[in-house]
């Protein structure tokens, strides 16, 4: 009996502690500026060594405060991402953000971030946004949100954003609780993949004729994320 309950004790601690480790890792110093040239491969970046840490390791010149261009883009937005690519002092850290321009009618569409929660914040004009639960539920919980409002997408969730304005422009501000949150775009992953996903498996998972799937397949899915 003894032995029974050592081995569900020990259970529950490893789902306890392989849950608390399912984000980014705390920093075990003050900071980790990740060395982007060290051969080392680990999960984020080595850090550089203290005696090679420049403040510019901590600073970038990012002109958020600057619109971004959204012309260039079929859905009308622009996602400028600050993560550890782009600052390596965020190593280790567990955050990011982001600065999203929105044309009139613009989206940031249907997209998850794998390892993160975003807050975002709107700056300048409305922002209709929401995001779905998981299976089997789906249910969708979303907003019109004015300048200063703020709202949350929990993590793995796929969530949107969208200027409902025919004439004025929209920006938000997002922070997400990881160095490298990654995003992936639901048409791009289904419908853009290299190789393709077989029209049959989508034609199906869609209920859809394959002439749609096709169809949809030949169109080009870009990256609004710079």
């Amino acid at each position: 009996m003894a032995s029974s309950d050592f081995l569900l004790l020990s259970v529950l601690f490893a789902l306890i502690t392989s849950g608390a480790m399912a984000s980014d890792p705390s920093p075990l110093q003050d900071f980790c500026v990740a060395d982007k040239d060290s051969p080392v491969r680990v999960n984020g970046f080595p850090c550089k060594d203290v005696k090679d840490v420049k403040v510019d390791n901590f600073f970038l010149a990012a002109n958020l405060d600057k619109p971004m261009d959204t012309t260039k883009s079929k859905v009308k937005s622009n996602v400028t991402l600050i993560n550890v690519m782009k600052l390596a002092g965020l190593n280790t850290l567990g955050i990011s953000m982001a600065r999203i321009d929105y044309a009139p009618q613009g989206q940031n569409p249907l997209h998850t971030h794998p390892r993160a929660t975003e807050i975002l914040t709107v700056l300048e004009g409305s922002l209709y946004v929401g995001f779905v639960t998981s299976n089997p539920d789906n249910k969708l919980f979303s907003k019109l949100l004015n300048k200063g409002d703020v709202f949350v997408f929990p993590q793995g969730l796929i969530h949107f954003q969208f200027n409902p304005s025919h004439e004025k422009p929209a920006v938000a501000l997002a922070a997400l609780s990881s160095q490298n949150p990654g995003a992936i775009t639901i048409a791009n992953a289904v419908f853009g993949s290299m190789p393709p996903i077989a029209d049959d498996v989508l034609a199906k998972a869609f209920q859809v004729d394959k002439k749609v799937v096709d169809w949809l397949q030949a169109q080009f899915w870009e990256n609004n994320h710079n």
